[in-house]
Order: C-alpha cells, then structure tokens, then sequence
C-alpha cells in the first residue's frame, strides 16, 4: 500500500524507529530531558516511573478508531481499524523495541551534559509506555504483549481510547498492566463526534462501555481528560458525572498543546493555560468526591483522586 509505505518514511524522518511491520519506538522529549538532568515526565513526579527508563511505543502505528482533532500524529494517514494486518510477534516486539531504544539514545554519549549513569541504566528500560500511535487494542495479541512484559520484570502503561471493550475485557486477569488508561475525550456525545470524528459506529457508548469495564482491572485504573480550549473544555459538572460512579484510581486533567499535525488543524488559542486546567479541575472536583492531589505546570496536567475520609 502506497499510502502505508509514505506514512513510514515520513515517520522515519522524525525519528520513529520501526520494530516491526506496524509497530515502532519514539524517544519521548521528556526521556531526552532526563538524561540531560533537565527535568522529567508528570509520570515520574506522580506515579515514580523514572523517565530515562521509560520507552515510548506502539504496536498499532496510526491505526485507530478515531481521528481526534487534537491529536499530533498525522490522522490524514489513519490506517483504520483492520486487524488482520496487525501481525507482529509480541516477543519480538519487546525484543527489538530495547534494541531500538539503545539505538535511538546512543547518540546521547557524544553530549557533554549527558547523565552517564542514566545513559547506562536507560539501555534496560524498566516501563513500555504503549502509547505512542494508534490505538493499542486493536493489536490482536496486545494481551500477549503485556504478558511478555510482566515475566520480564517491566511495568507497562496502556493508553487507550476506549472504542473496544470487548478487547479491554480480555485482557482483565494475567494480561493486566501496570497501569490502563481510557481517555475520555468529551463531556457528551454530540461534543465527542466533533473532537474525535470516529469512523466506527456507537463509539460514545462503547466509550461508555469500556469505562465500566475498566472499573473491573486490579491494577491502577486512570481516566484522562486531554482538554482543548474552545472544543471540549466545557461541562466540568458532565465529565464529573461520568466518573464519579467508577472504580478508578486517578484522573489526570491534561491541557492539549499545540505540537505536531494537531497545529494543521487548531490554533494556538486552542492551548489552555496551567490556572485554566487547575480551575477546571476544581470544578469537576466540586461535582465529585474527588479532589486535586497533585500537578505539574510545565506538562499542564492535575491528577485527581478520591478524597480522603
């Protein structure tokens, strides 16, 4: 497929490297950062997750079930939602992702104010961050993938966006991750066709669906809110009564940034500041038992959780 093939070399430019026939690795800017002793990910202030361990993935390039406004990957190149042509070996996969890693951060060595010892650590990542493209379970053997990663020792996130709970529920029990993500994209359903422009029937109540399904996994369940001003940063008092029923640990109130492909199709203006997602937070916290735990300005997120009795 010509399109395929045009969406991996311009990838390829901006430092994907690819493990596999859909799957690939992308240095995060925060991993970048850290071994530079310049900062670190709202992961590792809130969860521990060190950010120089931490390798960014995918085994899902662009395939998805949505193609969010906000998103920074280029959407114009959505490669849908067959599975088929999802073939990789999970084994591989986790092979070749550390191998890549090493690879794409060996350039760090020649950089003065590189951290030596986070160079030498950062050649074992320790947490996968299967987050990087696409959306994750439409990976057929995603539940395989994790598998692979909890015998290894290494802690695993996965982001998804919620549009197939059937697959979620697959992976409740031996394939759990660390910790699972859903996003919740929008306060209601006419708010999530115009941030998400799904191309699969019924995606609200799947969302809705997969939410509930979440509330069933052991391991740490978050809910994300990515906020864009002027779309879906509206209704605080809705995206509260959505996640107050659930049995979740944490929701995190990110604001969208403007980067990537997501500056084709919105605006700087678009981009809350850090008090605008503070203030919203305190909104949604006033129409819930949650409350605000934590935050971190420069990545302009608040983590929520339930209020303490």
């Amino acid at each position: 497929m010509v399109e395929k093939d045009n969406l991996k070399q311009m990838l390829k430019k901006q430092h994907y490297s690819f493990i596999g026939d859909h799957s690939a690795v992308k240095v995060c800017e925060w991993t970048k950062k850290s071994l530079r002793d310049e900062g670190f990910c709202y992961k590792q202030k809130f969860y521990g997750i060190k950010s120089h361990m931490c390798c960014q993935m995918s085994p899902a390039v662009n395939s998805c079930s949505h193609s969010c406004i906000f998103c920074w990957r280029p959407i114009e190149y959505n490669m849908g939602t067959d599975k088929d042509i999802l073939t990789d070996d999970p084994k591989e996969i986790v092979d070749k992702a550390i191998l890549a890693q090493r690879k794409l951060l060996s350039g760090f060595g020649g950089f003065e104010k590189t951290n030596r010892k986070k160079l030498k650590e950062a050649e074992n990542p320790d947490m996968f961050a299967i987050s990087l493209s696409g959306e994750p379970t439409l990976y057929p053997r995603l539940g395989e993938l994790i598998s692979e990663l909890n015998n290894r020792k290494i802690t695993s996130f996965v982001v998804s966006n919620g549009t197939f709970p059937d697959e979620l529920e697959q992976l409740l029990g031996k394939s759990e991750p660390t910790q699972m993500y859903i996003t919740l994209p929008a306060p209601d359903a006419k708010t999530y066709v115009k941030t998400c422009a799904p191309n699969i029937k019924d995606g609200w109540n799947k969302l809705m669906q997969s939410l509930n399904t979440l509330s069933k996994f052991k391991c740490k369940k978050v809910v994300r809110l990515t906020l864009v001003a002027g779309l879906n940063m509206i209704s605080p008092e809705k995206y509260a009564k959505i996640i107050e029923p659930l049995d979740i640990d944490y929701v995190e109130v990110k604001g969208y940034v403007w980067v990537g492909f997501s500056r084709q199709r919105l605006e700087e203006k678009n981009m809350p500041q850090h008090e605008e997602i503070v203030r919203f937070s305190q909104e949604i916290c006033r129409n819930s038992s949650f409350e605000i735990a934590d935050e971190k300005q420069e990545s302009r997120v608040v983590l929520l959780k339930r209020k303490t009795i």
